[in-house]
């Protein structure tokens, strides 16, 4: 049967449900796919269930490290995983209900649940239907990335997704991937208990940051008991008992290591290889990004791509602000365009790393005349009275403007204070303005205008 519709979204990731709802409440008449599940990865399989898990490592990490406040507790800290799961399941469970009563108390918007694939350039099928519209915007996500390894069809293994529904504590968790969804693992199953080793392709982890960066993070990872196996090339797996082996070399030597569960956190591809795009005519990059313009309009008048599918962002808030774009384009009369917003995102190991515009080595390979200030948070008396004093604050400014280029902040709730550098950089205001701002103490965030008073030329 056909049915016609003013739009249609498919996919209910984070782009999709608020783009929906805004394009029904303009009175567009909107369907809204979804095969699967509200919420898409970051509610279902990402951000909300790992840092409820990571939140939960951090009481176990504290307890601890109870004694070190003069805090004395009665025996051994210990982690039930199942009542952990239970929690992050409790959380999830309350996001997924706020977009159900969302989504489907909006008038105008039809909730369609099943596999959408497209018959046309302006008509997807959903079962036996078939739903036509001018207007079609895919934001259907992404999904994570197995190797082909020798002797993995033997194992049992683990991505983000299916280590969610782990009820018992992994005795040696094998992480492959160096990076930011496998650190974050690597760091909380360590805490719950672990024996924990991470294996990276790479010569050092992280490797999009600077490389003192990456050695901050891999340090500090390492004082809390996890190992680390850089260089990991030519892997194979084998089973043994419930477990497996890895056989590996690192430069010119054989290596291995034997652990009891094995996840794999290597990166992600886009959803698009099932949508029949080819039906539509819609162009794909050669790892399967639709090839979005600046407002995110793909080849094909009248198709949009939103989110992980797009190659322009990975992380929830870029989707977020990709709906932004779309809607304010197509409702509000504005223009606006991805190139506008600042490279913005954190890693959530504890403390957290948060990044913002250019990193030291892309402001050095610009040849731009810069200063950078830094400041270690052994200085900073807030994390000395909590007792969390790795790190550092980095921010770069241009040498010419005064204009902020960038900031690397790895420290105690780094991800909250990069916003105050961030704000100041999207008002396209000089750093003098933070600088010469009055903070609260004692906060973390009342260093920043001392740490902008301390800028030197960067060598």
């Amino acid at each position: 049967m056909k049915r016609s519709f003013d739009a249609i979204v498919i996919g209910s990731g984070q782009a999709g449900p608020a783009l929906a709802v805004r394009l029904a409440s303009a009175g567009l008449h909107t369907a809204f796919i979804e095969r699967e599940h509200y919420g898409g990865t970051c509610v279902n399989d990402g951000c909300t269930p790992t840092k409820t898990m990571v939140a939960s490592a951090r009481v176990a990490h504290l307890a601890r490290r109870a004694a070190d406040f003069g805090v004395r507790l009665g025996g051994a800290v210990s982690v039930d995983m199942a009542a952990v799961m239970a929690r992050k399941n409790a959380v999830v469970a309350q996001s997924v209900a706020g977009l159900k009563q969302w989504l489907e108390g909006t008038a105008g918007l039809e909730i369609v649940w099943g596999h959408a694939r497209f018959v046309s350039p302006g008509a997807v099928q959903v079962g036996d239907d078939v739903l036509e519209a001018p207007k079609i915007f895919i934001n259907t996500g992404g999904r994570p990335v197995v190797p082909e390894w020798p002797g993995l069809a033997d194992v049992s293994h683990l991505t983000n997704r299916s280590i969610m529904s782990l009820a018992t504590l992994p005795e040696h968790l094998l992480v492959v991937g160096g990076s930011y969804i496998g650190l974050e693992f690597a760091q909380m199953f360590r805490r719950f208990g672990s024996r924990v080793t991470v294996l990276e392709y790479g010569d050092r982890i992280i490797a999009r940051e600077d490389d003192e960066v990456s050695s901050a993070v891999q340090t500090l990872l390492e004082a809390e008991g996890v190992a680390f196996e850089l260089g990991s090339r030519d892997v194979s797996v084998t089973k043994v008992g419930e477990g497996m082996r890895l056989a590996f070399t690192s430069g010119r030597a054989a290596r291995e290591v034997s652990g009891s569960h094995l996840l794999f956190a290597v990166g992600r591809r886009p959803n698009t290889d099932d949508l029949g795009l080819d039906q539509a005519g819609v162009t794909t990059d050669e790892r399967g990004y639709i090839v979005v313009d600046d407002e995110l309009r793909s080849n094909v008048p009248g198709i949009w791509a939103l989110g992980d599918v797009n190659g322009r962002g990975a992380f929830t808030h870029t989707a977020y602000n990709d709906h932004e774009i779309v809607a304010a384009n197509l409702l509000d009369g504005q223009a606006r365009r991805v190139s506008d917003r600042i490279p913005a995102y954190a890693l959530f190991t504890d403390p957290p790393l948060a990044r913002i515009g250019a990193s030291e080595r892309e402001v050095r390979a610009s040849g731009r005349p810069a200063r950078v200030g830094v400041m270690p948070m052994k200085r900073v008396a807030r994390a000395r009275e909590r007792g969390e004093t790795q790190g550092f604050m980095r921010v770069l400014v241009d040498g010419q403007t005064d204009h902020i280029l960038g900031a690397t902040l790895l420290c105690i709730e780094a991800d909250e204070i990069i916003h105050s550098l961030l704000d100041v950089m999207a008002a396209g205001a000089p750093y003098t303005v933070i600088q010469r701002c009055m903070h609260i103490h004692p906060t973390v965030s009342e260093l920043i205008p001392t740490l902008l008073g301390s800028l030197k030329p960067l060598d």
